[in-house]
């Protein structure tokens, strides 16, 4: 990432942590395309036809085509809120739900599929019994940052980028896996319905009851 080296830089909008990325990018590269976008974005034609040097991904709202990838001439890499055990979407919902005690974030390079392609650098950090989602967030968002600055120290130096031994773990969750967990019924377990609401919970995001393929708004009964 140098003043000659050319970006294509695909964020999401409105997002603090992905302007600062952004931001290092432009300060540190005379040439960055931006696209920064929310779910349902179209990535326009202009973008799909981009050719240059490195291709960034971070928080990006699109899944990169392989056409794309093969654009960029040094490397294509993603920043993913979560470690490797958890690829794919709804990562953090997942980690709480599994009552994980450790939580990351890593950098790979990015494939044609979803969080497959070799890994660049993990960072890792704890889980405590008393996170939810926005403190797990928080802290990942953090972390994130972290990386980010740390591996592109090393493109703006002109140092090789490092080859991590970890490896994704599982097939990436899908969306029908992330809705299916804000899903609760009467015959579900205290246990399953408490770490469905800690996973789940995030502002306007809330579990919901099903009964009889009626749904209804969940509210936990008084402690």
């Amino acid at each position: 990432m140098t003043s000659d080296g050319s970006i294509l830089f695909l964020g999401k909008a409105d997002d603090p942590y992905c302007a600062r990325a952004l931001d290092f990018c432009r300060e540190n590269s005379s040439n960055v395309t931006a696209c920064l976008g929310k779910w349902g974005d179209p990535l326009s034609d202009a973008i799909r036809r981009w050719e240059g040097d490195y291709i960034i991904s971070y928080l990006s709202r699109w899944v990169v085509p392989a056409d794309l990838l093969a654009n960029a001439r040094k490397a294509a890499i993603n920043f993913h809120p979560a470690p490797p055990e958890y690829p794919g979407i709804g990562c953090n919902n997942f980690a709480l739900y599994e009552n994980a005690k450790e939580y990351g974030v890593t950098c790979h390079h990015m494939a044609a599929q979803v969080d497959s392609g070799s890994i660049i650098a993990v960072s890792r950090f704890s889980v405590y019994e008393t996170d939810n989602v926005a403190s797990l967030l928080e802290r990942t968002y953090q972390h994130q940052i972290a990386l980010f600055m740390e591996i592109a120290a090393l493109i703006v130096s002109g140092e090789a980028l490092p080859a991590s031994r970890e490896q994704w773990t599982r097939p990436p969750f899908t969306r029908k896996q992330f809705n299916e967990l804000f899903r609760i019924t009467p015959d579900m377990s205290k246990d399953e319905i408490s770490r469905r609401v800690r996973a789940v919970s995030y502002g306007a995001w809330q579990p919901y009851i099903e009964v009889n393929g009626f749904r209804f708004e969940y509210r936990p009964p008084p402690p």
